[in-house]
């Protein structure tokens, strides 16, 4: 997914912008080339990328990405553990985006322009809920590999079985505190439903843990929504927004 920004949403909905103060405040107008060493297709319009690492970060954190030095910028959260080798990128091809459809076209030591990490979407060692649609399970894929997943509840949604990605994982390390929620799935791996139906039926909340969220505007704020009205304190819920 494209555009990814750090946002505040207010309840009732309304979602308040600081793409602008973040780029003057992060430095995100600064960019530089690295070589890709990959940039494999997962599934349909679906690439995983990776780069060497040279840099460090903290799991959760984005990045702007750009096809030249001066072409237009997308925001990505990196995928990859803080010590690895390689910086990992997810990300959704849109077919009319200014980005995507270009940067799936690259191949192994093709130039893109990076800048250096930011972003405050960051996790801490502690029981919490991590809950994900789509690529937005990129930010927390990082924290588990950075060793954060511990007393972590994972919930990630998609519409279809084959994009969970990274799900085998996900089971060895969260084991029973990983659910799929799948809307086309019928079967007793999966919840039957989207993630927003699952926080309303689930007895799995505790208003006491934080909430992070990661997905499209329409999941984060409607999940926001369902978890205030069963007790969770505004504060405790950290979310990014893909658009």
């Amino acid at each position: 997914m494209t555009n990814k920004i750090r946002t505040d949403i207010k309840p009732g909905g309304h979602v308040q912008d600081r793409l602008h103060a973040e780029k003057s405040k992060t430095g995100l107008s600064v960019v530089r080339p690295v070589r890709l060493l990959y940039n494999d297709q997962l599934t349909d319009g679906v690439f995983l990328l990776g780069f060497r690492r040279d840099f460090s970060f903290e799991a959760g954190q984005i990045i702007g990405i750009a096809m030249d030095a001066g072409g237009p910028r997308r925001l990505y959260s990196i995928c990859s553990g803080e010590e690895e080798n390689e910086i990992k990128i997810l990300y959704n091809v849109v077919n009319d985006g200014l980005l995507t459809p270009g940067l799936s076209d690259l191949g192994e030591g093709s130039t893109i322009w990076i800048t250096e990490p930011r972003g405050s979407f960051v996790a801490s060692p502690g029981p919490a809920v991590w809950i994900a649609t789509g690529t937005g399970i990129a930010p927390f894929y990082s924290m588990m590999r950075s060793g954060l997943a511990e007393d972590k509840l994972l919930i990630h949604g998609e519409r279809y079985p084959e994009r969970f990605h990274f799900h085998n994982e996900f089971s060895k390390v969260h084991g029973d505190k990983y659910i799929r929620c799948c809307t086309t799935k019928q079967d007793e791996s999966y919840f039957p439903g989207r993630v927003t139906d699952f926080l309303r039926e689930t007895e799995r909340l505790d208003p006491g843990l934080k909430y992070y969220l990661c997905g499209r505007t329409e999941m984060v704020v409607e999940a926001r929504d369902i978890l205030i009205s069963r007790g969770v304190p505004y504060e405790h819920i950290i979310s990014e927004i893909y658009f």
